[in-house]
């Protein structure tokens, strides 16, 4: 029988009854968890070292903090209270976890972290654990929690509640307990009218539940992601990746820019595609030509669309659904599906298949405000086409399915993104040298996998060539790095914004020339050196002649009239920042580029003392909270980001 309340201390009474010592909660990833149970929890056990209290869940999403009185502190702080709300619950243990002041008594698991958010933490440094995504209802399991906390949405007049953001791996762990002939958890819902429902395998009755807890309002604003500027590499990646797709395909895409870039061009290959192809020709008059464009990609429109499956649905599926590119429907019929592959299916079968099939899957969601209210109200039929799945489902063949997921996922494509990239074909996407976490494997490595599994799929990761890093500009692609995310014995398409590497079933010394074509052209002798002391490649090898031209300087001026029309957009996607605050984020780019060692700050401030005010500038100085500088700092301040305006106008 399932226990009602509505009060949130009630809810930590009703657990802490049913629970004798230790307590292990389990908790959703990203937008699922219940921020204000989990605070209630945990102000309750955080002066109390007899309860001992440890979580295990992934990426523990707060908002960014502004501290001080800089330019960024002024640029955030207005924004993050427009953008989160002011009402926003943060989470109690992840901002003490940030500051490493979790008490003895408490410890935080996750498998995947904010990314570069908690570098500097020790407790989060020592207490992440390295699992595949797939692996992680089973380690969940491991620690036999007594109890897993979730979000949950409510339709009215249901009797049903919906997982909705978060199918992914709830009941791959109560499946992974069972099999260790474990006791089911304690299981807490609270409901989130905000949280938008989606039904098929999201949606459980609601004795799925133990407690179901219903707090008053009024409610906090989902976690929004903001919606990033995409720069000139960022949309180069983006349509050399787009050509690497067929028509009737499958689509998987991570998150960031160079996956908002990607959802872009794929759309601008589908609605334009005269103004599609002149971009590509302006920035690669020879990528038609590419042998891998014209072996497993295309440049013409979607005719039979897509089919997404992904581990995340974001704001790309979003673009790409209501522009049409992701229309191909899948049934979890398998003789149907069968009928479909070998051409003998009936009229009743494509009826069928247009009623129930569904051209969108995945395991977690996460976006912007504009992402959950297009979820929020999507007409049912276009609702029904998006199914939430099991992560066990998504990210692998093997979850039990695997003859059906192969007729499914026909010439899939997987497109995720990694820091750095070595010459051999190993990639580096989640943590550095010295063993510090970044972020976390997720899904990369499966798809990577199944890349290799599926007849017809490949894997394609981005990486920009280049960052800059403390005022050096470093290469992206390195002969070797002390720690690796993928292996090189799995290398198959890397990508950047000089073009294409090819290293699936490459010989050492191809992978070693493919990598050196998309290296950045200051970087390509030594690349090459070592190499050859390596002997890889032999003495007298020397780089394409046309690799010269991979400079950030000759890829703008490629893509400048683009640019400067807006069929290449700093927002491709939609913007969660007004006009005045994306002419900012500009000028604050450029001031933190000019500022990253003592000589650069030195001279950029020298430079900003004698820049005249422009005629615009007042009401940036104004959002800034600058208009009427006070003291020194403030008056320097104001000046800084005059310069900055005026370089990047």
């Amino acid at each position: 029988m399932t226990d009602h309340l509505t009060d949130l201390d009630g809810a930590v009474d009703w657990l802490l009854a049913r629970v004798d010592g230790q307590l292990r909660i389990g908790a959703p990833l990203a937008l699922g968890k219940p921020h204000r149970l989990l605070n209630a929890l945990y102000q309750r056990i955080e002066g109390d070292p007899s309860r001992p209290l440890q979580i295990y869940t992934a990426l523990s999403l707060n908002p960014p903090v502004a501290r001080g009185e800089g330019l960024e502190a002024r640029f955030m702080a207005p924004f993050a209270e427009r953008h989160f709300g002011a009402g926003f619950q943060r989470l109690a243990y992840a901002d003490a976890m940030a500051r490493d002041a979790l008490p003895a008594h408490v410890q935080v698991e996750e498998f995947y972290m904010q990314s570069g958010a908690l570098l500097g933490s020790r407790q989060a440094q020592a207490s992440y654990t390295s699992l595949n995504y797939t692996h992680a209802a089973d380690a969940v399991a491991q620690r036999v929690p007594c109890a897993i906390v979730q979000k949950v949405a409510r339709r009215e007049g249901s009797s049903l509640l919906s997982l909705s953001c978060n199918n992914d791996i709830t009941q791959d762990t109560l499946d992974a307990m069972a099999a260790r002939g474990l006791s089911r958890p304690l299981m807490i819902a609270e409901v989130d009218p905000q949280l938008p429902w989606l039904g098929g395998a999201a949606a459980v009755e609601e004795r799925f539940f133990d407690l179901v807890v219903s707090p008053a309002g009024p409610y906090p604003a989902l976690f929004g992601l903001p919606r990033q500027p995409v720069g000139d590499a960022d949309h180069a990646i983006g349509l050399y990746a787009s050509t690497l797709v067929r028509d009737g395909g499958t689509l998987q895409i991570g998150i960031g820019t160079l996956a908002d870039a990607l959802s872009h061009a794929l759309v601008l290959r589908h609605t334009d595609n005269a103004l599609y192809r002149r971009v590509l020709h302006a920035l690669d008059p020879q990528l038609a030509q590419h042998p891998l464009v014209a072996e497993i990609g295309g440049l013409g429109p979607f005719e039979e669309g897509l089919y997404g499956c992904s581990e995340m649905l974001n704001e790309g599926f979003r673009k790409l659904v209501q522009c049409g590119v992701i229309k191909r429907k899948v049934h979890d019929d398998l003789a149907l599906m069968k009928r479909l592959d070998n051409g003998s299916a009936y009229t009743a079968d494509h009826a069928t298949l247009a009623a129930e099939g569904e051209c969108l899957h995945g395991a977690f969601y996460l976006g912007s405000p504009e992402f959950y209210e297009w979820l929020r109200t999507l007409p049912d039929e276009e609702r029904r086409a998006i199914g939430m799945r099991r992560i066990s489902e998504i990210n692998q063949l093997y979850g039990g399915n695997e003859e059906l997921e192969r007729l499914q996922r026909r010439h899939a494509r997987f497109f995720n993104s990694c820091m750095m990239a070595t010459a051999l074909g190993a990639a580096v996407s989640d943590a550095l040298e010295d063993g510090r976490v970044v972020s976390g494997v997720g899904g990369q490595y499966n798809f990577v996998a199944m890349a290799h599994a599926l007849p017809g799929a490949r894997s394609v990761l981005l990486f920009r060539a280049a960052r800059d890093d403390g005022g050096q500009r470093q290469s992206n692609v390195r002969w070797n790095y002390g720690h690796t995310t993928i292996p090189r014995h799995l290398r198959d398409v890397y990508l950047n914004e000089y073009g294409i590497a090819d290293l699936r079933g490459m010989t050492d010394a191809d992978c070693v020339l493919a990598m050196l074509g998309i290296t950045e052209a200051p970087f390509q002798q030594s690349l090459l050196e070592q190499a050859t002391s390596a002997r890889k490649v032999p003495a007298d090898t020397r780089p394409d002649p046309r690799a010269a031209r991979a400079t950030p300087q000759a890829l703008a001026a490629a893509l400048a009239g683009f640019r400067a029309d807006g069929t290449l957009p700093d927002y491709p996607l939609g913007s969660d920042f007004t006009e005045v605050e994306q002419v900012l984020l500009k000028a604050l780019g450029w001031l933190k580029a000019n500022t990253q060692t003592r000589n650069s700050t030195l001279r950029t401030a020298w430079a900003a003392l004698k820049q005249p005010a422009g005629d615009g500038d007042a009401v940036y100085l104004q959002r800034m909270g600058l208009e009427a500088p006070k003291g020194v700092g403030e008056r320097l301040n104001a000046r800084l980001l005059r310069l900055a305006l005026a370089r990047t106008a």
